[in-house]
């Protein structure tokens, strides 16, 4: 059931991003609105996934999944029927919703079913496989689908799966509850939910239509404002959502910069690839399918040797090493162009997945052992949410530059490939106003050919820009894990353990992954945990 609802809840990301310019060309959506289409569904996601850790926790974590599942069938359904990119968006919107349910539920659901923490780190493997594998076939799912039907039937598969895995659960699933007495932060999760969505509006509109506008002004500003409060909320709250001590380990600081830079590259590569792949190299869905599932794929074939390599390489080093090697393979990805051939674009996504698959597994492990062992739960969630944070972010920034840039370059490209004023000035107006994407539509007669290479070379600019700023985004991300993450303490005898921590240790395991802490506990500091909890050596 829990890998099922990762799955689920996973779907939309990669089936959704190679669908973009199919979605654009049938809406007439512009970029900074294609951004809305990604970034509706990781807001939520990002914004309520500590929150659900709690829900669940105090009413029970068979319903929370039920929800979840409930409301992913609900926004595909919306999805599947809408006739506008605002309802798309509405539909994604449902769908984030649902996964931030799912992604905190399901973990919580292994743990409480697996109470040997040796034991159980192999059904969490399997979770993330899950994960990582419905990124890889969610590509795949789409570009089959749109070569045949129209792109709204790329959300037709999670209603069935969802009402289908709903059914199961209800006879099947057995439902748990955290051991300690809980309550919502409501204060801390509406400052946070605020900082993050006036952020990421701010970065996308900004994007768009300048950032000296008024409007993206005043959004930046609340989100800081937000965070500031926030911070201060977090800090007099007598049950945070998120403890901020936690931030006083170096380890765990590093690697929630390390979380949500991974994940603002990776989402927000998928998006500009995607783009490129229709826009430059104009390939069917399927075609582009087939050169995205190589770093998810790459990246669920890597996890496994990852996964043992755990117990004999410092997580500091495979976490480093990864980082380093995607930040390769993001700067050799400024060398493609129009005519660029799979061969030589598959050798730098594969090169970018086995990077992304030696960061992605030890992450989480390495947030937990970081910390006491009462605040391991909200380490993983912790770890959760800034890499989710990370994905809302990705398509924001990216889009932005990627706009912004090829926007500049585009008068240039226009003169040099001989395009007549007259029709130069068309472009320009339709690109600033409706998106680089609705320039394809546009008969130029004679100087519709030069028109379209010029916007090709001009989104490669762009895109070249992208790909400089996110690997050196990985790079920093690889000083600080170097810097900063250190091993894990020694561990200590379970008696030793059993006389300094309160409260029943089996109960505090199987509260390990929902992200969540009973009142209080922040304020102590209790003996760290053993290495088997997180299934790591010192």
């Amino acid at each position: 059931m829990a890998c099922l609802g990762v799955f689920v809840a996973y779907l939309p990301v990669t089936t959704v991003s190679v669908s973009l310019p199919a979605i654009q060309r049938a809406l007439g959506a512009s970029t900074s609105q294609l951004s809305w289409v990604s970034d509706a569904f990781v807001l939520p996601m990002a914004a309520l996934i500590l929150t659900t850790g709690v829900w669940g926790d105090v009413h029970g974590r068979k319903r929370v999944f039920q929800t979840g599942m409930a409301l992913c069938a609900l926004g595909a359904a919306v999805s599947l029927s809408a006739d506008s990119v605002q309802w798309v968006w509405a539909g994604q919107a449902a769908s984030g919703l649902g996964a931030a349910a799912l992604l905190p539920t399901t973990l919580a659901l292994i743990s409480h079913a697996v109470p040997d923490p040796r034991e159980r780190g192999k059904y969490i493997g399997l979770w993330a496989m899950a994960l990582m594998g419905s990124l890889a076939v969610g590509s795949l799912i789409a570009g089959l689908l749109l070569e045949h039907v129209a792109w709204r039937w790329i959300f037709l598969l999670p209603v069935p799966v969802s009402l289908t895995v709903m059914a199961v659960a209800a006879f099947r699933l057995p439902d748990s509850r955290a051991p300690h007495g809980r309550r919502l932060d409501w204060p801390g999760q509406i400052t946070a939910a605020v900082a993050v969505t006036a952020v990421v509006y701010g970065v996308i509109e900004g994007g768009a239509d300048g950032f000296g506008e008024p409007v993206v002004v005043a959004a930046l500003a609340l989100g800081v404002v937000a965070a500031v409060a926030f911070v201060l909320v977090e800090r007099r709250s007598e049950s945070p959502m998120l403890d901020l001590d936690l931030f006083r380990s170096p380890a765990f600081t590093a690697t929630a910069l390390v979380a949500m830079i991974s994940f603002l590259g990776l989402i927000g590569f998928f998006f500009v690839l995607s783009l490129y792949f229709g826009m430059v190299q104009h390939l069917s869905t399927f075609d582009a399918a087939l050169r995205m599932v190589l770093v998810a794929g790459t990246s669920l074939v890597a996890s496994a040797p990852v996964g043992r390599l755990m117990h004999r390489v410092s997580a500091r080093v495979l976490i480093t090493s990864g980082l380093v090697v995607a930040a390769g393979a993001m700067f050799s990805l400024t060398g493609v162009d129009a005519d660029t051939s799979y061969g030589a674009v598959a050798w730098r996504l594969v090169l970018l997945g086995l990077g992304m698959g030696a960061v992605l597994t030890p992450m989480t492990a390495s947030a937990v052992s970081s910390v006491p062992f009462r605040l391991a739960g909200m380490a993983a969630a912790g770890n959760n949410a800034f890499r989710q944070v990370g994905g809302a972010l990705g398509p924001a920034v990216l889009g932005a530059l990627l706009t912004t840039r090829a926007l500049d370059a585009l008068p240039g490209r226009l003169a040099d490939a001989g395009v007549p004023a007259g029709a130069s000035d068309r472009v320009l107006d339709t690109a600033r106003e409706q998106g680089l994407g609705a320039v394809a539509g546009l008969d130029l007669d004679a100087a519709t050919g030069p028109a379209l290479s010029a916007l090709g070379d001009a989104f490669l600019d762009g895109m070249r820009l992208c790909m400089i700023v996110s690997g050196a985004l990985a790079l920093l991300a690889a000083l600080a894990c170097a810097l900063l993450l250190r091993p894990a303490p020694a561990p200590v005898p379970p008696a030793a353990r059993a006389g300094n921590v309160s409260g029943n240790v089996s109960g505090e395991v199987s509260d390990e992954v929902s992200g969540g802490l009973s009142p209080g506990a922040g304020r102590t500091r209790p003996t760290p945990a053993p290495a088997a909890t997180t299934g790591i050596s010192p």
